[in-house]
């Protein structure tokens, strides 16, 4: 079993699995990649049936501290992307 823990070898795994050049496979996962970056930043969300959701969220501003100096610093409100796995992935790792 290999494990992927990089962009390239990840291109490298759509190539050979799709029979495809790794030029093209590299374009395919970068409008992925693209496709879900807009998606969220619109406020949608991207469905993978059986993979799993990509969906913005909000994070609250809150007060955090500055861990070298321990004063008080405000963090402004954000939006932050999320990931729900669906269950095919679940039970692919069970």
């Amino acid at each position: 079993m290999r494990f992927f823990v990089n962009k390239s070898e990840l291109i490298d795994y759509i190539a050979t699995n799709a029979d495809m050049s790794k030029a093209s496979a590299a374009r395919a996962l970068e409008s992925t990649i693209e496709a879900v970056k807009t998606t969220l930043k619109n406020g949608g969300s991207v469905s993978l049936v059986g993979f799993g959701t990509f969906a913005a969220g909000k994070r609250a501003a809150r007060v955090g501290r500055n861990p070298r100096t321990g004063t008080s610093i405000k963090i402004s409100a954000a939006k932050v992307p999320k990931f729900r796995p669906g269950k095919a992935l679940k039970d692919a790792l069970n």
